[in-house]
Formats: structure tokens, C-alpha cells, sequence
């Protein structure tokens, strides 16, 4: 898996445009994005580390490729802002 930090990346569009950019690159690569976390993990089937990265910057973002082991998922919030724990 590659994993890649995108702090450029805010929105909805941005993830659907590294999504396209990778998809374009390598078409059964299994793309999973955490948009809180500004993080593009990527199951490539045919691209390498550098096919991505130049298909994520050419799309018009700073990828900064990054070690799965050390992406730590963030707590997982339960109840609403009012619920009492």
C-alpha cells in the first residue's frame, strides 16, 4: 500500500479529482482517501510510488509520501455534542 499526505487537499472536489488522476494512472488501483486527515491511501495494481505521486501532483496537489506504519488513525467520536458520557 501507498500512502500519501495531501494537506492541499479540502474538499469533496479534490478528492474526487486525486481519485480520477490515480484511477488514470493505474485503473484497478483501489483508492481510499480520509479527507479529515488529509490522507490518500492507495492498493496499486500496475503503478509504482512515483507514478502516483506525479499523477496526484499533476492533478494539482503536494503529495508527501508517508509510511502506512505511522498514519495513526484519529478516535473515533461517539454520541452528538450534547450526549452526555
Amino acid at each position: 500500500m501507498q500512502v500519501f499526505r495531501v494537506n492541499d487537499m479540502t474538499c469533496g472536489h479534490c478528492v474526487s479529482t486525486i481519485t480520477k488522476a490515480i484511477k488514470a494512472t493505474d485503473k484497478d488501483a483501489k483508492v481510499t482517501i480520509d479527507l479529515a486527515q488529509h490522507l490518500v491511501m492507495v492498493e496499486p495494481t500496475e503503478a509504482d510510488a512515483q507514478d502516483l505521486t506525479d499523477a496526484i501532483a499533476e492533478a494539482g496537489y503536494t503529495p508527501v509520501s508517508v509510511q502506512a506504519t505511522t498514519v495513526v488513525a484519529e478516535p473515533v467520536k461517539t454520541g452528538g455534542c450534547c450526549s452526555r458520557t
